[in-house]
């Protein structure tokens, strides 16, 4: 009888909260593996999984929380956490890489204050895509960089936004959501959108124009920049040396 397993999905502030119930083989954890990257796209505070009702069939299947903890701190810097192991899989992660990658906690209390206490300061702002859109996002940044103590960063930040934003008032024309997170080394910036459409460089024009450089100048200025898909669209995110 093939394995079955749910996973779901809950925002208790200021942690999300995913809890897995079901039998965890290689044939389900590319389902644990699809919601737990959903998740971490959608740039929550922190991730607590929930495994109490867990049942591990394949002891190999537990390497898809690692991927997950490795693909939160890489982007987008979400504290990632366990929790409730049964006492079969608490012995295998205990002996295992994964044991050593990801944080494990005795009960979903404890597992949310960790998770919580390593959040990192972050600004969201909802924009529409209209002209004023890079001007509302250059503030974002100015108000960020003030408050996290970073003068040296509210200009590159400021043009990768701009270019960032003012990709989606061209090609996209959705309403989008920016977030500032800084975790540190880096200052990550990340718009997203309603298009699924890959980012796309920006034709030849004025380089002098509002938002008219494209994509090359994310390039030039972000250590690291990508774009993931994002519900019925993506996020486009850029990271920024925070020294």
């Amino acid at each position: 009888m093939p394995s079955r397993i749910t996973c779901d999905v809950s925002d208790e502030s200021p942690v999300t909260v995913v809890r897995i119930s079901g039998a965890l083989d290689m044939s389900t954890m590319r389902a644990v593996h699809l919601v737990l990257d959903r998740c971490l796209t959608a740039q929550p505070d922190a991730l607590v999984v929930d495994l109490d009702r867990l049942i591990v069939r394949d002891p190999l299947a537990l390497a898809v929380f690692a991927a997950a903890a490795r693909r939160a701190t890489d982007w987008p810097g979400v504290p990632f956490v366990l929790c409730a192991p049964p006492p079969d899989a608490a012995s295998w992660l205990a002996y295992s890489t994964v044991g050593r990658v990801v944080p494990v906690r005795r009960d979903y209390a404890e597992a949310t204050r960790t998770a919580g206490a390593a959040a990192a300061p972050r600004l969201r702002a909802r924009l529409e895509p209209v002209a004023g859109a890079c001007r509302r996002g250059r503030e974002l940044v100015a108000d960020a960089c003030a408050r996290w103590n970073l003068p040296e960063l509210a200009g590159p930040a400021s043009i990768v936004l701009s270019e960032l934003v003012g990709n989606v008032v061209r090609h996209a024309g959705t309403p989008m959501q920016v977030t500032l997170t800084l975790r540190r080394p880096y200052l990550q910036i990340a718009v997203t959108d309603g298009s699924p459409r890959a980012p796309r460089a920006a034709a030849a024009r004025d380089p002098r124009a509002e938002g008219g450089r494209g994509l090359m100048l994310v390039r030039e200025l972000a250590q690291r920049w990508g774009s993931s898909p994002a519900g019925d669209g993506k996020v486009v995110w850029a990271m920024l040396p925070a020294t």
